[in-house]
């Protein structure tokens, strides 16, 4: 047994896909096992608070499903028969492969296939260093965030916002399309130090009563896809009820004139019809923005993840521009704040050797790349080759039916390197063990704060385990590109120089420090000197195809795109076939589909069910816990029942994400999900899908 009287603290940051980023207290029992994680209380923006999955950590961490030891497929795909083989052998294995790939179809066929696993700098974005010396086919990252940030980015030409903690000094906290209570939960804490220090009252926009939604003093509960309608309606009355700021517009904005005349018609009466909110509480919602100067508008990614969810965003930021909220401290927006860390990834990415003729694919699409579709190949040779970490698109990835027969593919060689035996995993040629955050060094930023942080090497990893960056260099050296010298670099070395070509000090400087707080000060946060276009000014009318988005190009209907903010009735719309929209919604024990191996979670969680309104459910003679079949032309799902009175009807959320073989069948939610590319840049309409529900036929005896 180890001595738990040896147990010491030691400073880190959680490493997944999460805006709060947290700063984390570890303990370590020994060189091989940790105890309880919890939150840095001195960390101005976690304070003390982290979510329970990732408090539970040592569960994860200690699994004894870890993956330990390179494997190599001895049955078919999919199968789980694997073989232990030596580093050596699968190294050479995955070279041997990726080059004789490159022999016949020449470089880009090998696809280097990542995301957000871990947020680490050097063990997540690594890769790009061999995609990069190499001239593999390069990698358009969709999947979660592009709708969002080019929805902001539209108004305010800068990725950065208010100060997040400002909230706590906030007289009206609006959370809109997040469901922090499940999926960053320091938000809450700040909200809720506003409502207790101040009397703020908090008012949360979303599609079904969450957990968030519980905790509001004005819930605002609308159908998906219909953010729009209730923005332009609140900014109607401001503008009606002489409420809005109009010296503000005049000095910040590009046209109000504008503006104003088009929101004449777009009325709370007009928004009824469409968000199903009744028209007298989006006057009061609008009434008290309006008498509110410290609006404080907390703006997520879920009401984003819907084929106008660009556009959604963009309505929603301009609220506080016409309200003039961002004058005030506890006032304006806030999203993200990428914009505020001037990185400089050269050695960790080999930017330098990046070749920008090198096509890039969309992430959402691999089902169509690799079942060949020409459109989605961007007219290059097929994709026979993949090397995939910290992410499990076997899972997570929509319109999974074309994503799974292309994993099938008999000339189709994939490296996973994985923690555990993912699904993804599952459909791999050679699978290589992975470390776990603790087990490796790597620099993280935050996306929902302020905070620039390290997370140190604290414990030995299991068995054979190796980080990514070891990974990425060992594969480097047998397919002769390591002369970058970012390949020859420690991680800790990577790290110190990354730290100072950004000018943001040491690695010295940063582990006595444990973080960085480098927030703007208030006039930068608040664009109190313009915002950021040439004159200045907020793009109340923006040109979509101009939107300053690091993207190969435009994706989907551009032209069609609205100009003034506006409902853009372009979301897949229920109709006789597919009554119903669905919203596969974070689950709160789950991250993606991280900790669905963990007992914890999976017995929180329970299983795989649909949120129903009593009365549909009554109406299709469904009962509480009945199995149900929910489908539309992309594929079919079973599910459980689970009756509440917090969706509209005509709405079902399942809150995912589960693995596929925890499914009746072993098709999984994404089976209904499409991967078609959302405007103005590419993005997955998560949660924007039609289908038919219907009681599920009985198993047989």
């Amino acid at each position: 047994m180890p001595d738990v009287s040896a147990t010491r603290i030691h400073a880190s940051a959680c490493p997944h896909d999460c805006p709060s980023t947290c700063a984390l207290e570890v303990e370590v029992v020994d060189r091989n096992r940790i105890g309880r994680l919890r939150g840095a209380a001195d960390n101005s923006y976690t304070a003390g608070v982290i979510c329970a999955k990732v408090a539970r950590y040592a569960e994860r961490i200690h699994h004894p499903d870890r993956l330990t030891r390179p494997l190599r497929r001895t049955g078919p795909k999919g199968s789980g028969q694997f073989e232990p083989i030596s580093w050596d052998d699968a190294l050479d294995i995955v070279a041997e492969r990726f080059l004789e790939a490159e022999r016949r179809h020449g470089p880009e066929t090998v696809w280097p296939y990542q995301y957000a696993g871990t947020m680490g700098f050097v063990q997540r974005d690594g890769i790009n260093r061999l995609r990069h010396a190499k001239r593999y086919s390069g990698f358009f990252s969709t999947i979660c965030t592009n709708p969002a940030w080019s929805g902001f980015l539209a108004g305010t030409g800068r990725l950065a916002g208010a100060d997040p903690r400002e909230m706590a000094k906030s007289d009206l906290v609006v959370i809109w399309g997040t469901n922090a209570v499940s999926t960053q939960v320091n938000v809450m804490t700040h909200a809720i130090r506003a409502r207790k220090e101040r009397g703020a009252r908090i008012a949360v926009v979303d599609v079904y009563r969450t957990p968030t939604m519980e905790q509001a003093d004005l819930p605002l509960l609308i159908r998906p896809g219909t953010d729009g309608a209730l923005a332009c309606a609140v900014m109607h009355v401001l503008f009606r009820d002489g409420l809005a700021d109009r010296a503000y517009l005049a000095s910040h904005a590009d046209d109000p004139a504008g503006l104003e005349a088009h929101l004449a018609e777009r009325t709370p009466a007009w928004a009824e019809v469409i968000t199903g909110l009744p028209a007298a509480a989006i006057e009061d919602f609008a009434r008290l923005v309006g008498t509110t100067p410290r609006t404080f508008f907390r703006l997520g990614y879920g009401f984003t993840r819907s084929r106008n969810g660009a556009v959604n965003m963009h309505a929603a930021s301009c609220i506080p521009v016409v309200s003039g909220a961002w004058r005030h401290e506890g006032g304006g927006a806030f999203h993200t704040n990428g914009a505020i860390y001037h990185w400089n990834k050269t050695l960790i990415e080999g930017s330098d050797l990046r070749d920008p003729s090198v096509r890039m694919l969309d992430q959402s699409r691999i089902g169509p790349i690799l079942e060949g579709d020409a459109d989605a190949l961007a007219g290059g040779p097929p994709v026979t080759a993949l090397l995939i970490q910290n992410t499990n698109p076997v899972t997570v990835a929509p319109d999974q039916t074309r994503v799974r027969r292309g994993f099938a593919r008999d000339d189709l060689f994939v490296c996973v390197h994985e923690q555990f035996l993912t699904e993804t995993a599952r459909m791999a040629d050679v699978v290589l063990p992975a470390t776990m955050f603790l087990e490796h060094d790597d620099l993280y930023q935050a996306g929902g704060n302020q905070h620039i942080l390290l997370g140190p090497k604290l414990v030995d990893p299991p068995g054979e385990c190796r980080s990514n960056h070891a990974v990425i260099g060992a594969l480097a050296a047998r397919l002769g590109a390591d002369q970058h010298p970012g390949f020859r670099m420690t991680a800790r070395e990577l790290i110190d120089a990354t730290l100072q070509a950004s000018g943001w000090g040491t690695l010295e400087g940063l582990e006595a420090a444990r973080f960085l707080d480098v927030q703007p000060d208030f006039d930068t946060a608040h664009y109190t000197r313009g915002f950021a276009w040439p004159d200045g000014r907020f793009r109340l009318k923006p040109d979509w195809a101009s939107v300053p988005y690091p993207a190969p190009s435009t994706f989907g209907p551009v032209a069609a795109m609205p100009g003034f903010p506006d409902h853009w009735a372009v979301t897949e719309e229920a109709d006789a076939e597919h009554p119903f929209r669905l919203v596969t919604a974070p689950a709160r024990q789950f991250l993606n589909t991280s900790f669905t191996e963990t007992a914890g979670s999976r017995n929180r969680e329970k299983r795989p069910s649909l949120m129903l309104h009593p009365d549909d459910a009554a109406a299709l003679g469904i009962a509480e816990g009945d199995r149900v079949e929910v489908a539309n032309r992309r594929g079919a799902v079973i599910l459980h029942a689970r009756l509440f009175d917090g969706v509209r009807r005509g709405v079902a959320i399942a809150e995912s994400i589960w693995p596929n073989a925890a499914h009746e069948g072993g098709r999984g939610i994404n089976s209904l999900t499409g991967a078609d590319a959302v405007a103005p840049f590419g993005g997955a309409a998560f949660h924007d899908n039609h289908v038919r529900v219907a009681k599920a036929a009985p198993l047989p005896s």
